[in-house]
């Protein structure tokens, strides 16, 4: 599986699961299972990959005014929504967290910016398919810090100045 069949797969459930991320996750093992297992392990790797790259305090801080605070649990369940967005959202993310506010037709907290079941799908579907425990993807392990420069996430003042677009958008 290569890089844009990873991203299709993506936006097809997505669109299918109509931005329910747990809905998007079941269909994302659904449609893994309907692979080979190397497949499922490549489509793995795409999203650890991705999922590390997220590892960065300027995204934290985007999850914190999204979701009024994010913990490293929340943080970790943010970043897997924020992959199962697709390819255009994630990219944009990673160019400027605050472009979120534009990128993002909508956000509600109560079904938005968790997506911890779309870090599994793979996982799951490889075990549907196997009977046996995915093999390791063959990635360095994620840093233990994330990248960048540390965001405040405890004042709501610091992050109105740092996220403003965010900010004025879904917080005000």
């Amino acid at each position: 599986m290569d890089e844009s069949e990873f991203w299709e797969l993506i936006d097809a459930t997505r669109e299918a699961a109509e931005g329910d991320p747990e809905e998007q996750a079941d269909l994302l093992v659904e449609r893994l299972t309907q692979l080979d297992p190397d497949s499922v392990c490549d489509f793995a790797k795409h999203f650890e990959a991705r999922y590390t790259r997220a590892y960065r305090w300027d995204l934290w801080g985007a999850a914190a005014v999204l979701l009024e605070g994010a913990s490293d649990d929340v943080f970790d369940a943010f970043r897997c929504w924020l992959i199962g967005q697709g390819r255009d959202v994630f990219e944009g993310a990673l160019r400027d967290p605050d472009d979120l506010a534009d990128l993002l037709d909508t956000f509600d907290p109560d079904i938005d910016g968790d997506g911890e079941d779309l870090g599994y799908a793979a996982d799951e579907a490889y075990e549907q398919m196997t009977g046996a425990r995915m093999p390791p993807v063959g990635l360095p392990p994620q840093p233990v810090d994330p990248a960048g420069t540390a965001v405040n996430l405890e004042f709501d003042d610091a992050l109105a100045t740092r996220y403003p677009n965010l900010w004025t958008r879904f917080r005000t």
